[in-house]
């Protein structure tokens, strides 16, 4: 199949602004997720279902196995001990408190367990359907059917019931506070409550540094020096520019910033900037020449005689992985490693955050971008949300709403809901370039006219992937080992995309469950099955940060004394971190 072209967004048309007010409406009301997209998939599916009668038998005779086993689960719980018809999946924790192993509660969860069951059943396997098509529609009815679950109800939760008799109802009247509270925030545009108190350079962002370089797109900053002596090679982080740089540098106790300028590295950060619709046409060409390049640059220019390690955390991660396969064609590389957090550059299977992406979707999105010249972080964020909706939606509306509590502000979530915005063109570049036609895997991106290759890449590579990451799969993440021509530490640590890469080794916020997997191989030589790289690579206890520390320390030449960080005196912007881009709404 052909791939279509990417065709710049224009700006809204006569015709476009009659149906934009409509599809704005309908993407606050779906979280931007296209409508077309959900009733094509379903109705592949429908389709294919009624010309299956072998599988509707087999959902009828499903259905009334199941249908038995509750009637006979009631009939002998009710004279004690009985084993229950089906178990929750290991993350589902809604009906694991005792309240719900008492009848008739436990009964309605194992009645809901059933019925998610069978439309599991229903809605895979249905000969003809399209893979993506049959993952659309079952993620779609899995968010109907945790929506439905009687513990979101006052009236089907033991929990809820309790606290309203133990309080008088004092709950529920909290509930309406903070229900109403977070309405009229949502209506005003407003940001949650709590965010306030963790602004950047006053409560987070807080590791001492300057800017020292600053473009359209970028600040550059440079952080002071702890130590008597560093590290000759110094560090440059991409963060991903979908979110604020900050996530790793949040509080002292748990920056990552902080940590590796406390082990004697010399720490650069790119910080984005917040673009608006004067930026609707800057590219992915843009992100990678005047932001990455721009970058390395810059830090050449302060340390002109030492190659540099570099390491991008999510797209931020894909991101210099390009800009580093196209150095690697040039003469001369300025890079000395490349390290990559929870980053994909292949997008075969990019997990369910791929059920958003077809092009219908696209489409959807560039019509809603076609007015403003971006899309807003709020709108992405609510398809992030619906990733793992019982944990960010339904326990929210459970515990906030229901039980009448409050959950606190932490400086993670607050970093979650200070959201950037994307320019028209380059998101439905990335979108269609890697997610939905995977060019960087295939050898076909292209940079300054030039296609890139990862078989390029024959610098040492350190990789890391979380086991429970719902934006970067590891096993997609791990993928790199099979393209990258140079040696690849693999690291696989325990958490999700973003608590998995913040995760201090010690003090307060350190995770006591923490742990990793580690195991490095030459190039070509890593097991082709990922699972077997699991079971193979020993398990240590505790945080990745200071394997990864060692592993730049090892990649390096000796130490230097360090010196003092001077920034930018010349625009009349402020100079010291974490810059002025950080600030921009």
């Amino acid at each position: 199949m052909p791939i279509k072209p990417f065709q710049p967004p224009a700006r809204a048309s006569a015709a476009q602004a009659i149906d934009l007010p409509l599809k704005l409406r309908l993407a606050r009301l779906t979280n931007g997720v296209s409508p077309g997209s959900v009733s094509m998939a379903f109705a592949d599916w429908a389709n294919h279902l009624l010309a299956s009668p072998a599988k509707q038998t087999e959902l009828g005779q499903s259905a009334l196995q199941k249908w038995l086993l509750w009637l006979q689960y009631g009939h002998h719980a009710w004279q004690g001990e009985c084993p229950v018809c089906v178990e929750p999946l290991p993350q589902d924790k809604r009906f694991s408190p005792p309240e719900w192993q008492s009848l008739p509660y436990a009964a309605l969860a194992q009645a809901f367990l059933l019925q998610q069951q069978w439309w599991s059943e229903a809605m895979t396997g249905v000969g003809g359907v399209s893979g993506h098509h049959e993952e659309v529609a079952e993620f779609s009815v899995r968010q109907w059917l945790d929506m439905a679950s009687p513990s979101n109800f006052i009236a089907s939760n033991p929990q809820v019931l309790r606290e309203t008799v133990a309080t008088g109802g004092m709950n529920l009247a909290r509930g309406f506070a903070n229900w109403s509270r977070d309405a009229l925030a949502v209506l005003a545009g407003g940001r949650p409550r709590g965010v306030e108190n963790f602004v950047p350079g006053r409560h987070v962002a807080l590791t001492p540094g300057k800017v020292v370089f600053r473009n359209r797109l970028i600040e550059l900053i440079q952080y002071q020096p702890t130590t008597p002596r560093v590290h000759a090679q110094p560090l440059l982080i991409v963060p991903s520019w979908i979110m604020k740089y900050y996530i790793l540098d949040l509080t002292p106790e748990d920056s990552l910033v902080r940590y590796l300028v406390g082990q004697g590295h010399t720490v650069f950060m790119i910080s984005w900037n917040n673009p608006d619709g004067t930026d609707r046409d800057l590219g992915m060409e843009d992100y990678v020449q005047q932001g990455v390049m721009a970058a390395i640059a810059a830090v050449q220019a302060r340390f002109p005689r030492a190659a540099i390690h570099a390491a991008g955390y999510c797209l931020g991660g894909t991101l210099l992985a390009i800009a580093a396969a196209a150095l690697a064609a040039q003469p001369h590389n300025p890079l000395k490693s490349v390290s990559l957090l929870a980053a994909l550059t292949d997008f075969h299977e990019p997990g369910e955050l791929g059920l958003f992406i077809d092009e219908g979707q696209i489409a959807w999105l560039e019509d809603l971008m076609a007015r403003r010249g971006f899309l807003d972080g709020r709108e992405m964020a609510g398809a992030f949300a619906l990733l793992n909706s019982k944990d960010l939606v339904w326990s929210k509306l459970v515990h906030e709403y229901l039980m009448g509590a409050q959950t606190p502000m932490t400086a993670l979530r607050a970093w979650n809901a200070d959201a950037t915005r994307l320019p028209a063109r380059m998101h439905g570049e990335y979108l269609r370039g890697l997610y939905l036609h995977n060019d960087l895997a295939q050898g076909r991106y292209r940079v300054a006219g030039k296609a890139v290759a990862l078989s390029d890449l024959r610098l040492p590579l350190f990789s890391v992937a979380t086991e429970n990451d719902h934006v970067s799969p590891w096993k997609s993440v791990y993928r790199i080992q099979r393209m990258a021509q140079g040696p690849v530490s693999f690291v696989l640590a325990s958490g999700g995309h973003n608590v998995g890469i913040v995760s201090p080794p010690a003090g307060p916020l350190a995770h006591p469950q923490a742990s990793y997997r580690v195991a490095s191989h030459a190039a070509g030589m890593a097991p082709l099955d990922p699972q077997e790289w699991r079971a193979a690579a020993p398990v240590s206890a505790g945080s990745w940060w200071p394997a990864w520390s060692s592993w730049l320390a090892k990649h390096s030449r000796g130490q230097v004394a360090a010196v003092a960080v001077t920034g930018l005196l010349a625009d009349g912007l402020p100079d010291n971190a974490p810059g002025s881009y950080v600030h921009r709404m």
